[in-house]
């Protein structure tokens, strides 16, 4: 049992007529209290985080108010407790003070006396609390910079809304290309969530074969199948108290997709060859790369298991949406990867920034790591060729030659790479370049660009 978060005062004292004459006097003051007549067992009851104080009387039966004080505080050194004693005893006044009690009110007392410390108590209580979650919002904020890098709006929209739903208990769908971080969110949610201390277990299920894909999930009994010699855990029940962590949830079959369903519903797991319902303390978070909607109308999914799963979607944006975290990620991956590997970190040249700015990332993060992997180890930035025309080589071509010509080489870099963004107008690729309209105009013709593709061409009438 744990003490409602709304009593305000646990106030202790084996004498009745004391505790009812003390509960009077709070009550009157407008707190929520409750009374007790022995300390036995409260530790147990009081939460981490509970934002009221401890009133208690130091010479009980039992337990008495000094080794009350030492177990609370054992349990949260900040909470406050007030000490009470009939004795006049000055050392053990003393000893409670040092022991980290807030206050110590001799007998008798003045209610108003009673009732000025309980409300200071409760006014430093929710100072410290409120630190408390301000640094732990600081702590998660940072840990999932640290996780997520990158400071692209769609990047910032996305750690907000993971901060958001991890402190839920919904299960989360998360939709993502191949390589675009998707178990990394996966575990974000978990390791911020109330649920960071059970399991978290990953699983995925387009590597499973379909013999063995209701075993591993759902578990089975002895007999089940051929083969089946003594009981298996399925991993939904392995992760009971924590998450699991379904990826690629679309190769599961129609049979498998009617038994995921029956445990989100109910959240009870039977095992293959059992009559048991298994309760599940659990939280699912299932990963996709495909459109499950089209799926569903393709019969490839099930319609109402999609429904279940879209309640709280997380979309994860494609590294070509990013803009310049492409860069900032780079960076990072070929700094980590040279601390690893003891080697001398590299700064990526203007060209070499201009030619990752270009490319597409069908790959996503995975493949822009891989890439900084092998420029950390000294080898050629190369890139799959699915960047703009004119951009293979361009590391080559820009590093190389004399000043004028890298400076003419970074010119057109630069032109190229704003020019592989959206821009609806020349107005606007003249503004991000922030140049005249009538020198872009010279600048594309100089280095045979195109304001519609980005790729070599004359054809700048285009702009007019």
């Amino acid at each position: 049992m744990t003490i409602d978060n709304r009593v305000q005062v646990v106030l202790i004292d084996d004498d009745p007529h004391l505790r009812q004459a003390l509960s009077q006097t709070l009550d009157l003051g407008g707190l929520k209290i409750l009374p007790l007549a022995e300390a036995k067992g409260l530790a147990g009851q009081l939460e981490r985080d509970w934002p009221g104080v401890v009133v208690s009387d130091i010479r009980m039966p039992g337990m008495d108010g000094l080794e009350l004080l030492t177990e609370l505080h054992a349990q949260d050194p900040e909470l406050p407790v007030l000490l009470i004693t009939g004795h006049g005893d000055v050392p053990l006044a003393v000893q409670a003070m040092r022991a980290g009690a807030y206050d110590f009110l001799e007998k008798p007392f003045a209610s108003d006396a009673l009732l000025d410390s309980v409300r200071r108590a409760l006014a430093l209580r929710r100072l410290v609390l409120d630190n408390r979650s301000l640094r732990l919002a600081l702590s998660d904020r940072n840990e999932l910079s640290t996780r997520l890098v990158g400071q692209s709006a769609p990047m910032l929209r996305l750690r907000e809304q993971i901060g958001a739903l991890a402190a839920t208990k919904a299960d989360v769908l998360i939709l993502g290309e191949t390589g675009a971080g998707k178990e990394v969110v996966a575990r974000a949610l978990h390791d911020l969530s109330s649920r960071r201390s059970g399991p978290f277990v990953a699983i995925n299920a387009g590597a499973l074969a379909e013999s063995v894909v209701e075993s591993e999930l759902f578990g089975h009994e002895p007999g089940a199948f051929t083969g089946a010699q003594k009981r298996r855990i399925g991993k939904f029940e392995f992760a009971n108290g924590g998450t699991l962590f379904l990826d690629e949830i679309e190769s599961m079959s129609l049979d498998v997709q009617v038994k995921l369903l029956r445990l989100l519903q109910e959240r009870v797991v039977e095992r293959l060859g059992g009559n048991q319902l298994i309760p599940l303390d659990i939280r699912i978070i299932a990963a996709t790369k495909e459109d499950l909607r089209q799926s569903a109308d393709q019969g490839r999914f099930r319609a109402d298991l999609y429904y279940r799963l879209n309640v709280a979607p997380l979309r994860i944006p494609p590294l070509r949406e990013r803009g310049e975290d492409a860069l900032v990620l780079f960076q990072y991956f070929a700094d980590e990867a040279s601390a690893r590997h003891g080697l001398p970190p590299h700064e990526l040249q203007p060209g070499q920034r201009a030619l990752l700015l270009r490319h597409t990332w069908p790959g996503n993060v995975r493949e822009l790591q891989n890439a900084a992997e092998r420029f950390a180890l000294g080898l050629e930035l190369a890139l799959d060729n699915n960047t703009p025309e004119g951009a293979a080589g361009m590391t080559v071509e820009v590093v190389s030659g004399g000043l004028s010509e890298q400076v003419e080489n970074f010119e057109k870099s630069l032109i190229a790479a704003e020019l592989a963004r959206s821009h609806s107008s020349v107005r606007s690729l003249a503004e991000a370049l922030s140049i005249p309209r009538k020198t872009l105009h010279d600048k594309l013709r100089k280095h045979g660009l195109n304001f519609a593709d980005g790729g070599a061409s004359s054809h700048t009438d285009e702009l007019d």
